[in-house]
């Protein structure tokens, strides 16, 4: 299992991904409440616009209520077009009484966790 994380307080979000066969299975969690509100599976495929660009396709569940999918489904695409595998994101982040800002740095910080996974993954089986 591979785990990072980054933020303070109550806007720290924690990533766990851990390699399932060829796949990749990543959690995104974090806030006050962490929890599962969405989940996301995407495949790496060739770009529509240029086959020589990779790129996915996703699936999306999501708790009725929720907006985790927000960050499950473009990190899912974005992690299995550069990694080249299928991947798996459940999101969770939850932070009462969250304004604006707190939204936009609790996603900017699972985007930030993401591409540090992505820089990470040299050495992995």
């Amino acid at each position: 299992m591979h785990e990072i994380s980054a933020g303070e307080g109550r806007l720290r979000v924690c990533l766990r991904a851990t390699e399932a066969g060829e796949d990749l299975v990543v959690t995104i969690a974090g806030g006050e409440s962490p929890h599962v509100g969405s989940v996301a599976m995407a495949v790496p495929r060739p770009s529509l616009r240029d086959p020589a660009v990779s790129s996915a396709t996703a699936s999306v569940i999501t708790v009725v209520g929720h907006k985790d999918d927000e960050l499950a489904k473009p990190i899912a695409e974005f992690l299995a077009a550069r990694l080249d595998r299928t991947v798996v994101v459940a999101a969770g982040v939850h932070v009462d009484r969250a304004t604006l800002d707190d939204i936009e740095r609790l996603r900017d910080t699972a985007w930030e966790l993401a591409r540090e996974l992505c820089r990470q993954r040299v050495g992995w089986s």
